[in-house]
């Protein structure tokens, strides 16, 4: 794309140089993806949304002079990475290539003005080995390592990180984290390694040679730091089940760490890092002081741990995203609305960043990546509900903006659009969902998937899951029922003890809402949830059996008695924060007993009417195998229809693309049947 004044690019869109770039070769990177000229109403095959990513990264120097763009090519079986990097004062001009060679490449950041630092994934094969003492052998197995290398944007040089330490590349499958990038030491990264008896150390590396030198030792649990002027001042700490992060801090000054918060992993945080402050002793963090509502932005002093008044702040809103400048400045506060919005210290960068928001068509969150010191140029990555990722450079001066590259290429007209809904609840409370079209937007079916969690929330971004539904000619559903994270603690509180009632009813409340307004199929409605959204399907299906033509859960809760005794037996917590953390959200079996078997899909199996599609990781740590098997008996003795797919070597929906497209077909295969 040609540089344009700011003042039209409301009226320039990206659906506009995509179609330029189909016909024509296009400007900037669009100008490589050579497959958009194609039926432009007909949706995407399933195996279109599970082609590997091409571009991983695009990141600007620090000073703003020089643009890098990561990008993978080959195939999944001969991978190639690249490097293509760009004059910033002619982003559209040639590209200068450095050829990584035949590797996998995941991410990349500039370490200073100059040098670059890339994230690999090594996979070797090892074996099949003697077993010691034995006439037996192991079987051949894929092991995949993380690596970092530095490479000069201006000769090509590289280095990777702790090359001169033999022992530790072979011995550490993870060498490829960095912790800070030291903006006042150009030459060095601090970044974490794991030591010969399994504790995190941080090290400082130098960029150019690898070579490392450790200055911190953390404990058994250590997971990572985050530093203020090179010295460690916050330490996360992970319990041995990894079910909480413990937050602790301490003074540059002192030697000490003391715990500031935990935190129960999948969940929202309620304490972050944002960034360090000029003011030694003191960083910025998004935290939610006692007696507030929302987290917000605000100073915090290491030394007493006390929070200073918001920085930013929206009713109603948890911060989700902060920016920061190159210099490491503080810069603005995102929040998401009708989409991700920034409060910016500097007004001026508002207005530059609602101009990007509309050459997007307003359908994209605008995630500002990299902003030069100067504050005039920037990298933005775009992310929607019909675009899976794409990177953006935009320079105020000049007033230009130019694509740098994208995940995949997918046309806008082949997928289906997202309407937010304000839903009016059956008690009067109001709640979002978000409703996607199958592409042309014909009235038919409805899939409601309700999220996992339960205290994180839907956005309305890209999601595969939900544009491969919406490919098979069925809307989608996503409501952020009350116990949602992301809308306040009173949002989420409306939500505790209230599983199988409220919350199943705002989503009730949700699909009456949507099928009234689009006039869609009422005899036609799924449900399927992972996690919580799991629990959601099944308890949907006991409550009601009028309205859902199939349930598919995965990985879902089915008997809440058990499922919280199974997590007072495994609590490793000293507090047992984790238990207690539960019987505040789902209910005390001491005082509701009742309730929670009256919740419990497992123990109203008989109630289900239609066929049940249930998906459990075998190594689950969340939520165990077991809920799923039960839940299958209780099915198959009740004369229920159910099928029960166990996913070998994967834990909580964690399993790779392969194997999550080949259960969507199953999915889809159930689905069609429900609804023929």
């Amino acid at each position: 794309m040609k540089s344009r004044d700011v003042a039209t690019l409301a009226v320039v869109s990206r659906r506009a140089l995509l179609r330029t770039a189909a016909g024509l070769g296009g400007a900037g990177a669009l100008g490589l993806w050579p497959e958009v000229a194609r039926a432009r109403t007909t949706p995407y095959p399933i195996e279109a949304f599970f082609t590997p990513a091409r571009t991983r990264a695009a990141t600007l120097s620090p000073g703003g002079a020089l643009i890098a763009v990561l990008d993978q090519l080959g195939t999944e079986d001969e991978p190639h990475g690249v490097i293509d990097v760009l004059d910033a004062a002619d982003p559209e001009g040639a590209r200068k290539r450095i050829d990584l060679g035949p590797t996998k490449v995941e991410s990349m950041e500039w370490a200073n003005d100059e040098r670059l630092l890339v994230r690999l994934a090594i996979t070797t094969t090892v074996g099949p080995r003697a077993v010691t003492g034995s006439n037996r052998r192991t079987a051949a197995r894929e092991i995949t390592s993380k690596r970092l290398m530095s490479v000069s944007a201006v000769t090509g040089q590289m280095a990777v990180m702790f090359q001169d330490d033999h022992q530790r590349l072979r011995a550490s499958r993870d060498l490829g984290r960095v912790i800070d990038l030291l903006r006042s030491d150009t030459d060095h990264v601090l970044m974490a390694a794991w030591e010969r008896d399994g504790v995190l150390g941080l090290h400082k590396v130098n960029v150019t040679t690898g070579s490392a030198d450790r200055i911190e030792r953390g404990s058994s649990g250590t997971i990572g730091w985050e530093t203020q002027g090179g010295v460690p001042v916050i330490r996360y700490d992970i319990n041995p089940r990894g079910t909480v992060l413990t937050i602790s801090g301490r003074a540059s000054s002192s030697s000490a760490w003391r715990a500031i918060r935990r935190n129960r992993i999948g969940d929202l945080p309620e304490f972050s890092w944002v960034g360090e402050t000029e003011t030694p002793g003191t960083i910025l963090v998004t935290a939610r002081a006692e007696g507030e509502d929302t987290m917000v932005v605000r100073e915090m002093n290491l030394e007493t741990f006390g929070l200073g008044a918001a920085m930013a702040s929206r009713p109603g809103r948890d911060v989700m995203d902060s920016v920061l400048d190159a210099a490491g400045r503080y810069v603005g506060a995102g929040f998401y609305g009708q989409r991700l919005e920034y409060d910016f210290n500097d007004p001026a960068l508002g207005a530059h960043h609602r101009a990007l928001n509309a050459f997007l068509e307003n359908d994209c969150d605008v995630y500002v990546n990299d902003l030069s010191r100067d504050h005039n140029r920037m990298v933005v990555v775009a992310v929607g509900p019909r675009e899976p990722g794409a990177w953006y450079f935009y320079d105020r001066e000049a007033r230009a903006i130019v694509n740098l590259g994208a995940v995949r290429l997918l046309d806008y007209d082949r997928l289906g659009l997202t309407d937010t809904l304000s839903v009016t609840t059956r008690d009067g409370a109001t709640i979002e969902a978000y409703l996607t079209a199958p592409p042309g937007g014909q009235p038919g079916p409805l899939v409601v998937l309700p999220h996992g969690g339960p205290e994180v929330r839907d956005l309305r971004t890209w999601d595969r899951q939900v544009q491969v539904l919406a490919a098979q000619g069925w809307w989608v559903l996503r409501p952020n029922f009350r116990g949602s994270g992301g809308y306040g603690q009173a949002f989420a509180q409306q939500g505790w003890t209230r599983w199988g009632d409220r919350m199943q009813e705002d989503v009730e409340d949700a699909i009456d809402h949507a099928i009234t307004l689009k006039g869609l199929d009422a005899n036609r409605v799924a449900i399927m949830g992972t996690s919580y959204g799991g629990y959601a399907a099944l308890m949907g299906a006991v409550r009601r059996p009028d309205l859902y033509k199939a349930a598919i859960a995965i990985c879902g809760v089915a008997d809440l008695p058990e499922m919280l005794a199974w997590e007072r037996r495994e609590d490793d917590t000293a507090d047992r924060q984790v238990y207690t953390f539960w019987t505040k959200r789902i209910g005390d079996p001491d005082t509701m007993g009742p309730q929670l078997i009256a919740a419990s899909p497992r123990r109203r199996a008989a109630e289900i009417a239609c066929p049940v599609l249930l998906v459990h990781g075998v190594n689950d740590s969340i939520v165990p195998v077991i809920e799923s098997r039960r839940m299958n008996e209780a099915l198959r003795r009740a004369g229920k229809t159910v099928d029960y797919i166990e996913v070998a070597d994967a834990g909580h929906a964690d399993w790779p693309a392969e194997k999550e497209q080949e259960l969507l077909e199953r999915y889809i295969v159930l689905l069609k049947q429900a609804f023929a």
